[in-house]
């Protein structure tokens, strides 16, 4: 079940002439998500993505012409709440803001107003969304998930990659209509195996995630 992003989604991309912008648009259309727009000042009348997208100087250009109904924001720190500020202003329902470092007492206002015009706003500095098989927002790897219905909602980009990679590797959110205890038998399984794994001697391989724990050390 969708429930911020599905096949309906008329996406606008704040910032998508940039690098980032740019890079993460291309794989969010190649999963399937229907990017309508893309917005950055002084480059209205451009097209993106190979042709494929038109570009608007500003978000309430973009959703006259397109019927945007949800944002995703590429906006370097400094210029990111205005553009959160201007896709709410724009009526954008659903608002993604991948952008990290916004200092905190900057979004304070912001997020009142957007709590205000009933919108939703995921972020800033968050990795998007996904609904499997249907749509993607942001910079999640597509090529982790399947389809299910089993949702995975997490603080940390990253450990979101892993648990979901994790639960599809083990089938828990197929939707072949598997038994979810077994499932979860499986993936108890799977530790298992992966905790002897770590066990090995130091000339073993490693998984990017395994890092020594630091031990607390002791006040004197």
């Amino acid at each position: 079940m969708s429930i911020l992003i599905d096949r309906e989604t008329r996406l606008l991309v704040q910032g998508i002439t940039g690098r980032e912008g740019d890079f993460h648009a291309r794989a969010m259309q190649e999963y399937g998500t229907n990017i309508v727009a893309g917005m950055t000042p002084g480059k209205g009348g451009q097209r993106a993505l190979d042709g494929s997208v038109p570009v608007f100087n500003t978000v309430a250009e973009a959703v006259a012409g397109t019927g945007a109904n949800a944002s995703c924001i590429f906006v370097p720190g400094p210029g990111a709440p205005d553009a959160i500020l201007e896709a709410v202003a724009a009526g954008i329902a659903t608002i993604f803001c991948i952008t990290e470092g916004i200092p905190t007492l900057d979004m304070v206002s912001v997020v009142e107003v957007v709590r205000r015009a009933g919108a939703r706003l995921i972020g800033p500095n968050c990795p998007g969304a996904t609904s499997p098989g249907r749509a993607k927002v942001g910079i999640i790897p597509g090529s982790v998930h399947r389809e299910g219905s089993v949702g995975v909602v997490s603080r940390s980009g990253t450990l979101t990659y892993e648990a979901v990679q994790a639960m599809s590797d083990v089938n828990i959110v197929s939707n072949d209509g598997r038994n979810f205890a077994a499932s979860a038998a499986r993936a108890r399984s799977a530790s298992a195996s992966a905790a002897t794994r770590s066990s090995a001697p130091a000339s073993s391989t490693c998984s990017s995630s395994s890092r020594p724990t630091r031990r607390p050390t002791r006040s004197s």
